[in-house]
């Protein structure tokens, strides 16, 4: 078995039910379960972003570790910053128009940390991603059509890159496109490589 087939082969444990994630590990052929692992989310505004995503992706995938013998768990976590500020999920859809207002016109950067624990060996690596995305000036008519046709609230900065709607806000983008969907897959095949 060559390396390729080594890291695909192992039985993984996403710590995660988000639809993107789940869609980004089958488009790389991973053998995994989904669980959810029912912690909550540190969700700091003033917080740094690398340490948020540190502390939810470390957390996820120690607590969903503990119901496992011998398969590697997957944590991750994204968020959105931008002049210091988290753009975590929003609550509801009036702070969801709140945030692509501000969002609009300007640059932000999304992080996405990983956290890989391969159970059998006893090795953890954390890793992490960011991207830095240019938003075009979004027009309020723009803003609201996409909150109410679209479901923002479970996506970190009230967008998602992948919406049939969404990816209009997009002027550019620094940095890897799957960062923005949640989860930065050369990123994370590296890692794998390290700890199967």
């Amino acid at each position: 078995m060559n390396n390729t087939e080594k890291i695909l082969n192992q039985p993984y444990v996403l710590a995660s039910q988000s639809p993107r994630r789940i869609q980004l590990l089958r488009q790389i052929g991973l053998n995994f379960i989904s669980v959810d692992s029912n912690i909550t989310e540190l969700d700091d505004r003033d917080h740094n972003p690398l340490k948020l995503v540190k502390y939810n992706a470390l957390s996820k995938s120690r607590k969903v570790a503990l119901d496992y013998k011998k398969e590697i768990v997957i944590g991750a976590d994204t968020v959105v910053s931008m002049d210091g500020k988290i753009f975590n999920k929003p609550k509801d859809q009036e702070e969801a128009k709140r945030f692509l207002r501000k969002l609009s016109n300007k640059k932000h950067t999304v992080y996405t940390g990983i956290n890989v624990i391969n159970i059998k060996n006893g090795k953890e690596i954390f890793d992490y991603e960011k991207t830095v995305v240019h938003f075009r000036k979004l027009s309020e008519d723009e803003i609201t059509y996409y909150v109410e046709k679209y479901d923002p609230l479970d996506k970190a900065g009230a967008y998602g890159i992948q919406d049939g709607f969404g990816c209009l806000f997009i002027e550019k983008i620094l940095g890897d496109y799957y960062n923005i969907m949640g989860m930065p897959l050369l990123r994370l095949y590296k890692t794998l490589g390290k700890i199967v």
